[in-house]
């Protein structure tokens, strides 16, 4: 299929929606990467007291439904590992997490062509990872991270054909 036939000639319509809708998916990965990193500095700064006294206020309000309904029941398990201090893989986690998508962010900003394939390839890990996680886990949240994970992935994919088409042209 032509890039005619696909709509996304370099200038068309289509091609500047594209563009919109993939700086998009990389500020949101930007924030999200930035939130995972201050998470990670957040974690090792907050004590495990400190993250149980803000679980038992949010379950006291009934912020999340009933003290024993599906969301209160994830968060309590979410943080039972940090409220132990056992927090190494939570840090370490977000911290690469976070590093490793702001600097693909950054790269793919600057429209650097060797960054695509490598992005494409880490984003597709992630969502592997995310899937698996959520199987072992039942969390409700990396489902939901999977998918937009895919949806950014498509999106690379079509931003990385058209610049090499663009680069091809020129």
């Amino acid at each position: 299929m032509t890039a005619e036939e696909q709509g996304t000639v370099p200038g068309s319509r289509a091609a500047g929606r594209t563009e919109r809708l993939f700086r998009l998916a990389l500020l949101v990965k930007g924030i999200d990467g930035a939130a995972e990193l201050i998470g990670a500095v957040v974690l090792v700064l907050v004590s495990g007291a400190a993250v149980h006294h803000l679980v038992a206020e949010i379950l006291a309000h009934d912020l999340l439904g009933p003290p024993d309904g599906t969301l209160a029941r994830h968060l309590v398990a979410g943080t039972a590992e940090f409220v132990s201090g056992d927090r190494t893989f939570a840090v370490l986690y977000l911290a690469l997490h976070g590093v490793v998508k702001l600097a693909l962010v950054v790269a793919l900003l600057r429209k650097w062509l060797p960054a695509y394939p490598v992005a494409i390839a880490v984003l597709l890990l992630f969502v592997v990872y995310e899937v698996i996680r959520a199987v072992h886990t039942g969390s409700l949240v990396l489902p939901f991270l999977a998918a937009l994970d895919l949806a950014i992935t498509v999106l690379v994919i079509r931003e990385y054909r058209m610049l090499r088409r663009e680069r091809r042209v020129s």
